[in-house]
């Protein structure tokens, strides 16, 4: 155990998160998150909801400041509303990093752009439309 470190996050999740450099991106995915299949690192954190996640991660890791929206949520397809835990992630990234806005991205292009992040969370998020992309910023 160390001081001031949030418990959630596992020393492996900890290495991934200091190995990031800026601009490098990871992906908090729910329990119907394909996470395995697309990510190149994977990190599994079953039983945990993405808004404990996500506050944790954020205590630690600054989001870019080069980019409009350091943040991505998944939208919705047409028709879906529009999930409930948006505002609690809204509320986090304004309480952790203040500003900063949250854009979206069509599910398929959310997708691919997993692809290429540097690691992918899994969760046991119950919620739909809970994946949210976060690009890691420069550490001042």
């Amino acid at each position: 155990m160390l001081k001031g470190i949030p418990p959630i996050l596992s020393p492996e999740l900890l290495k991934i998160l200091m190995e990031m450099g800026h601009g490098d991106e990871i992906v908090i995915g729910d329990g119907n998150f394909p996470a395995a299949s697309l990510a190149k690192r994977l990190v599994r954190l079953d039983g945990h909801g993405v808004p404990e996640i996500l506050d944790a991660v954020l205590a630690l890791m600054p989001l870019d400041t080069y980019v409009a929206e350091p943040a991505a949520l998944m939208a919705t397809t047409q028709g879906d509303p529009e999930p409930e835990i948006w505002k609690t992630y809204e509320q986090i990234v304004e309480k952790r990093e203040p500003g900063k806005k949250i854009g979206f991205e069509e599910r398929f292009a959310f997708y691919e752009r997993t692809k290429k992040a540097y690691a992918v969370i899994a969760t046991g998020e119950t919620a739909v439309y809970a994946n949210i992309i976060l690009k890691k910023g420069v550490v001042k």
